[in-house]
């Protein structure tokens, strides 16, 4: 099991020059409406956890299909650009990196499941500035820790792993402070469940999102 993204994302380079995002659907102007990916009107009892883990289209899928978590919402975080738009990320002036804000309940799921999900399955931490064919700091690995707790259960968890010789290398994830979460553009909300078609979600998306689903099955919100 060690190293158990390394495969895929040597697979990913070699098949695919394109990046996340560029693939822009027909309708992008005005896009379908999906269950996922809006952040929920009543956040009573909800709480808010922020990742960053190269392509939101995936991290976005990956934890929707979690117990106990509410929504996900795909956007921007990590960067000094207000309102960034995609363009602005994707070129580099913003300092932002693509990332996922989840709304779960900690009743059902907690935020240390959240992070073992994060560090083990949905993405690969220890590749820096680049997630598979994307490369560049908007897709670098980010936990941003909005609570004292929050930050000791990343650095714990980061010492866990890097301890396991889960993978080849050490995690390079940066954690830092929760400042601000900018919401990505409509047709970026719930890309993945929208556009099943599109050969990046097809090839590198759904990759993650099984992997999720493999070592995390117990905390699935149907059973595979």
């Amino acid at each position: 099991m060690k190293n158990r993204l390394k495969s895929l994302a040597s697979l990913s380079v070699l098949a695919f020059t394109f990046a996340c995002g560029t693939q822009q659907p027909a309708d992008a102007q005005n896009p379908p409406r999906s269950t996922a990916g809006f952040a929920p009107t009543n956040l009573t009892g909800l709480a808010e956890a922020t990742f960053a883990g190269g392509c939101f289209w995936a991290q976005e899928e990956a934890f929707e299909q979690l117990k106990g978590v509410k929504q996900v919402v795909s956007g921007y975080a990590g960067g000094t650009k207000a309102n960034p738009t995609y363009e602005e990320v994707a070129d580099q002036r913003t300092g932002h990196t693509e990332t996922v804000q989840i709304y779960y309940d900690p009743k059902v799921i907690s935020y240390q499941t959240l992070a073992d999900i994060f560090f083990t399955a949905s993405h690969d931490p220890t590749q820096l500035n680049r997630q598979g064919p994307d490369s560049g700091p908007e897709y670098r690995s980010a936990a941003f820790y909005r609570t004292p707790e929050e930050k000791k259960i990343l650095e714990a968890t980061i010492a866990k792993v890097n301890a396991s010789k889960e993978y080849d290398s050490k995690i390079v994830t940066q954690v830092v402070p929760f400042q601000k979460f900018w919401p990505a553009e409509d047709y970026h909300q719930g890309y993945y469940r929208l556009h099943p078609e599109n050969p990046y979600i097809a090839h590198v998306s759904a990759h993650k999102v099984e992997h999720v689903q493999k070592l995390f099955p117990k905390e699935l919100k149907s059973p595979l």
